[in-house]
């Protein structure tokens, strides 16, 4: 991924290291505990208040979270805090920010500066709104930023004097740390800290950052830097990666976008604070991990913590030094990891009240979201709810999908490609609310727009990230293995079972990687095996689940078979899908729109256009984001009864929304032991067809 002119500077910039001297206290009775807290993928929800319900929320936000390193500090005499990125994007209050611009320090920072930060490490939406964006805001932290991946690729040089093939950001810094030990008495270590950001930023923003910058993989930067950190001296390294915990069975791949794993296998990291993954670690969902111990957070033998998302969790590591013959070793085995929560989802129970401090904070950019989030867009003839998108198509996914093809098919037939004219637009869109990971109880992970007047708020409930309009050309025969990859959501069905089959693959495929394409027609065979894993690598090339795959043109004629297969189409997408290059049909060769409009923006317009305001506050009509159910299962044949379920919202509201929009039979179940509090489990007749409410 990193060119080979940056590549040579860079490797060339490794060599000559040399070892500094060793401490000559020779003390070996000293030993201290040392705490290290850690904030990850707050995604600028700064407050504990949910913009899209305008209700407070008790279960996330850093004003909650503050509670918690406070409760944390008053436990140890030793404590640093670190955050580990995708601070600025993913809340109406980081997008009001980013439209209004920042003529003052940016809220993140204004409560983050009151809670004493040592270090702060860069994420991959910290990328979202640009590089000049990025440099005002990171200016107003009274705390360093690190990253070590990021090198910049321009000839003259990026900013802050950066020059070309040299790092974009700090990548490492140690710390001078005044510790108490055991006895009471006073020490100073030296804390080295490393950050990390997936190589992946390059295709997810790629408009901010081609030309501007490259990358070195995650385990590349880590095995450069870290020698020379324990070669200036550092006694702990602590290494905050914004990373998933990868692949355990193959930890190798350098351009891995999860990668915390690999980076227990690089000699002189103490413990990983890490994130991306919007996860809680350690929990009882990573026991079956080889080389991990849950209890006390170890991976293969590190301690490790990954705080979930929001602000719902503070990571807290606490490790064991010892001084032995003048040196500080830390005692991996004896140090205790845990993921601390401001709420108890199970029980409903708050279990912090939130520091005012923070609130008051934010309180003129709290105040600014709110009527940001207010102001009207349209109006809406029909509720949308995601609670079925998984298992039928969806009124969140459909109105998507309808301002995706009016806005591709209007700029192409305002263009000059005469070509591009000729060639049906579909869209290529994906739920991105459907209930969070089940095993750790995100219910109120769902979609919740209400019929009626519409808001900027409810656009962004919708589509939750600022990704931009970006339109590929694929084949008939892409967009089936496009369709393949996504069929990957749901667990093979055995036909024969009568066993309780769950049909949702929530652990191994993320809901925002189910996409579906309208304006075809198909349906999908779980009882067939997957053909591709959720990175969308072949596992099987004699599965097919997509059956019946069809596209109708204006004039009613069906293509079907090697003659869809070879026809050609417009998808409009995103960004981060269309260069992504996983799918079939994607990737930068197969990229032929790039259009400045956010995705999210493009809703807006196309909810306003619908609606036709009439000038006066009113409007003339409503936008109809009905389903029109262009993809279903396919109907099994068997002679036995099935036992197939799936999970959704439990609440009267989405009761409702089920027995009024199930396409199939849906029976809600009785709860047991082993179901997720806050969701509600149903069987879906997957024996009889659909009949349409």
């Amino acid at each position: 991924m990193l060119n080979k002119t940056v590549l040579a500077v860079v490797i060339a910039s490794t060599l000559g290291l040399t070892a500094c001297g060793s401490d000559d206290d020779k003390n070996s009775e000293i030993q201290v505990d040392l705490r290290v807290i850690e904030t990850s993928d707050l995604h600028a929800n700064i407050m504990d208040f949910n913009y899209y319900s305008g209700k407070e929320d008790a279960t996330i936000g850093l004003a909650r979270t503050a509670s918690v390193i406070s409760e944390a500090r008053s436990e140890s005499a030793n404590v640093v805090l670190v955050d580990n990125g995708d601070l600025l994007q993913g809340s109406p209050m980081g997008d009001y920010i980013a439209s209004v611009g920042m003529s003052d320090t940016h809220p993140a920072y204004k409560a983050m500066n009151t809670l004493d930060y040592v270090v702060g490490n860069i994420g991959n939406h910290e990328f979202n709104y640009g590089l000049e964006f990025l440099e005002k805001a990171i200016a107003g932290a009274n705390f360093p930023y690190i990253n070590s991946n990021v090198i910049c690729a321009k000839k003259d040089g990026c900013w802050n004097e950066v020059e070309f093939a040299d790092n974009m950001f700090t990548p490492y810094i140690i710390t001078d740390k005044v510790v108490v030990d055991s006895n009471g008495d006073e020490h100073t270590i030296k804390i080295g800290y490393i950050g990390f950001v997936p190589p992946q930023i390059l295709t997810w923003d790629k408009a901010n950052l081609d030309g501007e910058v490259e990358v070195l993989g995650i385990t590349q930067a880590a095995n450069k830097f870290v020698p020379m950190m324990k070669a200036e001296g550092a006694d702990v390294i602590i290494a905050i990666p914004h990373s998933g915990i990868g692949s355990t069975e193959n930890p190798g791949d350098p351009w891995a976008e999860n990668a915390t794993y690999a980076l227990t296998n690089v000699e002189g990291i103490n413990a990983i604070m890490f994130g991306h993954s919007h996860s809680v670690f350690p929990a009882a969902g990573y026991a079956d991990l080889p080389n991990t111990d849950v209890e006390k957070g170890l991976l293969n033998g590190i301690p490790a913590v990954m705080p979930g998302r929001w602000g719902d969790n503070l990571g807290i590591v606490d490790l064991k030094l010892r001084k032995e013959d003048g040196k500080w070793n830390v005692y991996h085995e004896e140090s205790q990891t845990e993921s601390r929560p401001v709420y108890d989802t199970a029980n409903k129970v708050e279990l912090v009240e939130g520091e005012q401090s923070i609130r008051d904070a934010v309180a003129l950019e709290h105040e600014g979201t709110l009527e940001f989030v207010g102001q009207p867009i349209g109006v809406a003839s029909s509720d949308m709810y995601s609670f079925l998108t998984l298992v039928q198509d969806d009124p969140t996914v459909q109105i998507v999908s309808d301002a995706q093809i009016a806005k591709v098919a209007q700029v192409i037939q305002n263009g000059t490609d005469e070509a591009l004219k000729l060639l049906p637009v579909l869209s290529a869109s994906a739920p991105f609310k459907a209930g969070g990971r089940y095993a750790e109880g995100d219910a109120s992970q769902f979609v919740m727009v209400e019929k009626g007047e519409l808001t900027y708020s409810n656009a962004a409930d919708l589509y939750l990230y600022p990704n931009t309009m970006v339109a590929v050309k694929a084949t008939g025969a892409e967009l089936q293995d496009w369709l393949e990859c996504s069929a990957n959501q749901f667990n093979q069905i055995d036909p024969t079972s009568t066993e309780p089959q769950n049909l949702i693959n929530r652990a191994g495929h993320p809901t925002y990687n189910f996409d579906v394409i309208d304006g075809l027609t198909y349906k999908i065979d779980v009882t067939e095996p997957t053909r591709f894993d959720s990175s969308c690598t072949l596992v099987d090339a004699d599965a097919n689940r997509i059956v019946e795959l069809t596209y109708t043109d204006a004039d009613g004629k069906e293509f079907t078979g090697a003659e869809l297969a070879d026809k050609e189409f417009v998808v409009a997408s995103n960004n981060y899908r269309a260069f992504g290059g996983s799918f079939a049909g994607t990737g930068s060769d197969h990229v032929v729109l790039e259009l400045p409009d956010s995705n999210r923006e493009a809703l807006a317009e196309y909810i306003t256009n619908e609606s036709q305001p009439d000038g006066s506050g009113g409007y003339n009509s409503e936008v109809d984001p009905s389903a029109d159910y262009n993809w279903d299962f396919k109907t099994i044949t068997t002679s036995v009864k099935l036992d197939v379920r799936f999970e959704t919202q439990d609440s009267e509201l989405a009761d409702t929304f089920v027995e009024e929009n199930q396409q199939r039979v849906m029976v809600k179940l009785a709860k047991d032991d082993e179901t997720v509090a806050g969701f509600a489990i149903y069987s879906i007749d997957l024996t009889t067809a659909p009949v349409a409410k």
